[in-house]
């Protein structure tokens, strides 16, 4: 007999265990599986989003791999959101939180039923930070598996995705399309299964994991209806058994250092503004010394190479022809970027994985050189102070203005601050605030992918800047700067800020400033209080847990 790979699932040995494995067997678990590692397959199916539709046919897939490798596979659900469907409405709000209940749900489960093994399977925005705080903070080995991205849309002979049809908002209030022509965007620009294709937070999220060493190689930019995705879960069902038999942990690959390699994989991809706020969440659950200041600290020394949307001409799909995740790997690797010791769920180095990976395609458009980057640094960039202290971030992927200096137009909500953008009320050189929305106040830190893509669609992304203690969206670009923090609720700068205070943006300075004095500030803090925090259900929950945008917006951040 061979060694006995169980961890967890011991617990069900002996007569007192007796009832446990009578539930255990109504569910198909013969007297040779309680032998055998239990494996839970945690899948994020669900009819809501095209990003999750196809997740429940992966996660078959997935229990024949386990099966096949020699474990017991145990299916379970947990919840999504689609960040696309709920912009710009009330249902944003739910959108980060639900990254922390995916977490905890996945988590109770493998707790509750003692699995000894983890194959997550995530595909929108908040499923895949969600899937690897659980995996942190579940203990057991384990492997991500990302659902794929979506095949870009064809309208009038070019690609176009859910941002597209965001920006066609703001053509259509600008008079330069009809209603025809939205329509006809609207219908064309999400084709199928699979999450957003541009650099966005999914496909940034993905790529982060494999950087991570999270997920098999090559999987993050295997597209959601292909067969190599097909092949990626089958493979992480057998993945899962070998790290079993390595006794390989997930905190024995999500080192200081594999944060180093995502971070330096975002940088070069051009990645979401989401992954500042998700790596430090996941950092903070496996115990890494991450802080928002590692970002700017290789910010400074990782090219952005990736000519990849929102900013740029490409999709996800495209990085996959022209070699994937691991072809850009692999060149940050070769040239001195990456830490190439550290250890992944194949039992192996990501050097020992990169030898075996292929070179980006000669004819390739996607990456560019080394020698000739989209820019010379990475486009996240963390700005300080005295707006805001703890830190803000901005994506400067093909924004030309290094510096912005206008007057404050103060809206305490959304809803609002479009208003004023669809009715013209901003002129150029505007710096739209939109605030008491972060973790705290919104409750929920919403993205404003709506109000910049009417921005974009306006022609008014460079003249007029936006600055928020929410949240952006991956598909947003522009002169933009969320996390902003402390935020408004908890009393931090941003709010008391005023209609016409000048405030000033300058990315090469990494500073984010208000023309206003310490003494003028404090004058203005007398008497303010913080509005009531929201109370009822799990948003209630929420605002009552979650920390500061700059440690990462956690639920269980817990002072010693």
């Amino acid at each position: 007999m061979g060694k006995d790979l169980r961890i967890k699932s011991k617990a069900f040995d002996g007569a007192m265990r007796a009832p446990n494995r009578a539930m255990l067997r109504a569910v198909g678990v013969t007297d040779e599986d309680f032998t055998k590692p239990m494996i839970g397959v945690a899948s994020t199916w669900a009819e809501v989003t095209p990003c999750n539709i196809h997740i429940n046919d992966l996660a078959v897939s997935v229990k024949g791999g386990v099966r096949e490798a020699g474990g017991v596979p145990l299916i379970f659900n947990t919840i999504t959101v689609s960040d696309g469907i709920s912009m710009g409405t009330e249902g944003m709000r739910y959108s980060l939180p639900s990254r922390d209940l995916i977490a905890d749900s996945i988590e109770m489960v493998v707790g509750a039923e003692n699995l000894d093994g983890l194959v997550a399977i995530g595909a929108c925005d908040k499923n895949i930070p969600g899937c690897m705080i659980a995996i942190a903070n579940a203990g057991v080995p384990a492997v991500f598996v990302y659902g794929g991205t979506i095949a870009p849309g064809l309208h009038r002979g070019r690609d176009i995705d859910i941002v597209s049809v965001f920006e066609g908002v703001g053509q259509h209030n600008a008079g330069s399309i009809d209603d025809g022509e939205l329509r006809a965007i609207e219908c064309s620009a999400c084709p199928g299964a699979g999450a957003c294709g541009g650099m966005y937070t999914a496909n940034t999220m993905a790529s982060a994991a494999e950087a991570l060493g999270m997920s098999l190689p090559g999987s993050s930019s295997n597209p959601a209806e292909s067969a190599e995705k097909a092949e990626d879960v089958k493979v992480a069902g057998e993945a899962v058994y070998s790290l079993l038999e390595k006794g390989i942990y997930p905190k024995d690959i999500m080192t200081k250092e594999a944060f180093e390699n995502a971070i330096t994989v975002v940088m070069a991809l051009g990645g979401s503004t989401n992954a500042i706020l998700h790596l430090l969440a996941i950092a903070h659950a496996i115990e890494v010394d991450l802080s928002i200041d590692d970002f700017n600290r290789i910010q400074k020394k990782v090219p952005h190479l990736a000519d990849l949307k929102p900013s740029g001409r490409f999709v996800m799909q495209d990085l996959h022809r022209a070699g994937g995740v691991q072809a850009v790997m692999k060149l940050l690797y070769e040239n001195g970027y990456l830490h190439g010791d550290c250890l992944t769920v194949t039992g192996k180095t990501i050097a020992e994985n990169l030898a075996a990976s292929p070179d980006l395609k000669e004819d390739q458009q996607v990456i560019m050189p080394l020698d000739n980057p989209k820019r010379q640094d990475g486009p996240l960039i963390v700005l300080k102070g005295n707006l805001s202290p703890t830190g803000a971030v901005a994506k400067l992927s093909g924004v030309k203005v290094k510096h912005h200096t206008g007057p404050a137009r103060v809206f305490n909500n959304e809803a609002d601050a479009t208003a004023a953008v669809m009715e013209n009320k901003i002129n150029e050189g505007d710096v739209i605030v939109i605030r008491y929305v972060g973790p705290k106040g919104g409750p929920g830190m919403p993205e404003m992918l709506s109000i910049s893509g009417i921005l974009v669609g306006k022609g008014m992304d460079e003249s007029v800047a936006l600055l928020t203690d929410g949240r952006f969206s991956g598909g947003t670009h522009g002169l933009v700067v969320g996390h902003i923090s402390p935020e408004a609720q908890s009393g931090g700068p941003i709010a008391f800020l005023e209609e016409g205070d000048l405030v000033t943006i300058d990315s090469e300075k990494r500073e984010i400033s208000m023309e206003v004095s310490e003494e003028e500030l404090d004058n203005r803090r007398k008497g303010w209080q913080a509005p009531p925090l929201y109370t009822k259900g799990v948003l209630g929950k929420y605002a009552h847990n979650v920390s500061c945008s700059s440690k990462g917006a956690v639920t269980d951040y817990l002072t010693k």
